[in-house]
């Protein structure tokens, strides 16, 4: 057995590049419309709260890297609304494969980051 007892998942780290803060606020608490954790929090960086769980945008001096697949998945009460609502935006929407019981979609950040739209159930 594991001697590891974890309780929950408690928050994702995001890389934008340097002085890209202000852009990342425009993007996560604009167009997502995330709110945003009290603080006081790191020099560069914002938390916000998703569901009982943070995610952490922070500037990062290192080269961000090509396209990737790797990407947290934010669960939504209501995808098609979701997508609807992030087209509104200018957001570009990337298909995403079947999965039973599961919408879901992709978006990109400004910064290339990936990131998954699901709504379970459906």
């Amino acid at each position: 057995m594991n001697a590891i007892q974890f309780t929950r998942f408690h928050h994702l780290l995001l890389s934008v590049p340097l002085g890209a803060l202000e852009a990342a606020r425009a993007f996560y608490g604009g167009v997502l419309g995330l709110p945003e954790a009290p603080g006081p929090h790191p020099k560069a960086t914002i938390w916000y709260l998703v569901g009982g769980i943070e995610l952490h945008i922070q500037e990062d001096p290192a080269p961000l890297g090509p396209r990737s697949k790797r990407h947290p998945a934010f669960e939504v009460a209501d995808a098609a609304g979701a997508r609807r609502a992030l087209e509104a935006q200018g957001v570009a929407i990337e298909p995403a494969s079947d999965l039973a019981g599961r919408q879901r979609f992709f978006v990109r950040d400004p910064f290339e980051n990936r990131l998954e739209m699901l709504q379970l159930g459906s």
